[in-house]
């Protein structure tokens, strides 16, 4: 229909061929073509969080220092919680601890995850947090470096979690668990307890199946 417009005006010399292309030739290429371009940079070049499958395709950095890849943890039942030191809900350790305690040998793996993003209550570097964690609270089970769990900067597994389950977390020590297939299959408030019967009941299922 374009050409079928044009041919005509040109054909009569209503349109210099320069100031046909200047005025509605590139003009209209660019309407048609800049859609679709933008669309294979973005299909191509920018990272796409919801492609991943499972958690097992992504690597925590460790507070002890290296990489801690998820894969480590293929049929075990995570209960991730973003930690800080400083919370009303710090004391939430020791319920984590117990249930670490408890279940890993049952296949559950208590991993956490301190972060500095709510009321700046995690302000300390990696040493400081790891000698806070132990000295009060005994903790062993594993934990990541300092990350952001929260918004355009969060690490990307915290993105995945929440395109799969439309959850990021509120406050400090808000909980996901995940299953031995590496899915989400539930999230906890920061205010459910580790010990509760709802976290209990949840990573009981869990282990089961």
């Amino acid at each position: 229909m374009f050409n079928l417009w044009l041919r005509p005006k040109v054909m009569r010399g209503d349109f210099g061929f320069g100031k046909w292309l200047k005025k509605v030739y590139i003009p209209c290429m660019m309407k048609n073509y800049i859609p679709r371009i933008w669309f294979l940079v973005l299909l191509f070049f920018v990272p796409n969080v919801q492609a991943a499958g499972t958690a097992y395709e992504f690597t925590l950095p460790s507070i002890d220092g290296g990489e801690m890849s998820m894969a480590q943890f293929k049929g075990k039942t995570i209960l991730l919680v973003n930690t800080a030191s400083y919370c009303g809900f710090t004391k939430q350790y020791d319920g984590l601890q117990t249930l670490w305690e408890e279940k890993r040998d049952d296949g559950l793996v208590v991993l956490g995850v301190p972060s500095n993003d709510f009321g700046e209550q995690e302000p300390g570097g990696e040493g400081e947090i790891k000698e806070f964690c132990q000295v009060n609270f005994n903790i062993d089970f594993p934990m990541s470096e300092k990350l952001v769990v929260k918004g355009a900067a969060a690490h990307p597994l915290y993105k995945w979690l929440k395109a799969e389950t439309g959850a990021s977390p509120r406050w400090n020590f808000y909980k996901f668990l995940i299953n031995g297939e590496g899915r989400p299959v539930t999230y906890f408030s920061s205010m459910t307890k580790p010990g509760s019967k709802k976290i209990r009941k949840a990573i009981e299922a869990s282990l089961k199946n």
